[in-house]
């Protein structure tokens, strides 16, 4: 019994488990949407297919985890970074209580598991689920070897697992084959999806700052290598403006109600990692507080999202 409760505490810190919150959060936000507006069409909302999304966004996380882990270690990224709660890798390969064989195996498995509840929702819901899940597929497998060495790591992680998980949600909650798509994604729904997907994006950019010189001697070429830490910052910082502009313009806008500002109090911590990136963007030790602030930020942010949309 205690040889498989190690062996799982090995395996959820290989899959980074903390960091799974994050794809549960994306969910709700569109199953939040769902649970408002899908009334007032007539439908019901169908709990068991609420749990298959949830699934199947959630092995997507740990398929891209595992790839990533895999990834670095192979290019020998794991060896030259500097671990910390938020970067760095988990260092399972690294101390030896995993090996690559398994990481890959497990990578691939909760990728194929993933598909197949995305063609699922294909065949039943409608077939835009099936272009989210290629995009996401190929954003999954083709991050390292070729988007983090395009600075477009970023854009396709906020898009793929941020933006896309909302809408996909949505669409998989609430559409029939044979809709049109036009019908099925409102302009609400997408501009509702985009401070998460920015702040998704920006909760890699900042985790990029301590791994820095360890991925361009990986050869990656991320916005953090193109730019610096300082220009990175500025960057970082120019993002959270942009999420919670959004925000703020939202009801302006006629798209929510002012219940929606219960997600701008989180942006104090934004603010405070912005002002610690631009000011201390080459000590370590305040970066990591920046870190934490930002990981409160998009958590806190994504999930008061869903409330305000519920209330």
């Amino acid at each position: 019994m205690e040889k498989i409760l190690s062996s799982f505490t090995v395996w959820m810190a290989q899959i980074r488990a903390n960091f799974l919150v994050l794809a549960v959060f994306l969910v709700g936000i569109g199953l939040a949407i769902t649970w408002k507006y899908l009334p007032e069409a007539g439908g019901s909302f169908n709990f068991v297919h609420a749990l298959l999304i949830t699934g199947g966004v959630v092995l997507s996380h740990i398929s891209v985890n595992l790839f990533n882990e895999y990834s670095d270690y192979k290019t020998g990224i794991d060896f030259n970074t500097v671990r910390s709660p938020f970067s760095g890798g988990s260092g399972m390969m690294v101390s030896g209580r995993t090996n690559p064989r398994s990481v890959l195996a497990a990578a691939v498995i909760s990728l194929a598991a993933a598909s197949v509840i995305g063609v699922y929702f294909a065949l039943t819901a409608h077939w835009s689920i099936m272009v989210i899940a290629v995009v996401g597929g190929l954003t999954i497998v083709l991050y390292t070897p070729v988007l983090a060495k395009l600075m477009l790591g970023e854009l396709f992680s906020g898009l793929t697992l941020g933006s896309l998980v909302v809408i996909g949600t949505f669409i998989a909650m609430t559409a029939s084959p044979g809709i049109p798509l036009s019908e099925v994604v409102s302009r609400e729904l997408v501009l509702i999806s985009i401070p998460p997907g920015i702040l998704t994006a920006l909760l890699l950019l900042i985790n990029e700052f301590p791994d820095m010189e360890a991925d361009r001697k990986g050869g990656r070429n991320h916005l953090v290598i193109r730019f610096g830490r300082q220009g990175a910052a500025y960057i970082y910082a120019f993002g959270v403006l942009l999420a919670f502009g959004i925000i703020i313009a939202l009801p302006l806008l006629g798209m929510t109600s002012l219940w929606i500002y219960l997600a701008l109090i989180p942006l104090p911590l934004a603010l405070n990692a912005s002002f610690i990136a631009i000011r201390h963007s080459h000590d370590s030790k305040r970066i990591v507080t920046a870190m934490g602030n930002n990981v409160m930020t998009v958590l806190g942010t994504d999930l008061l999202i869903a409330v305000a949309i519920l209330i």
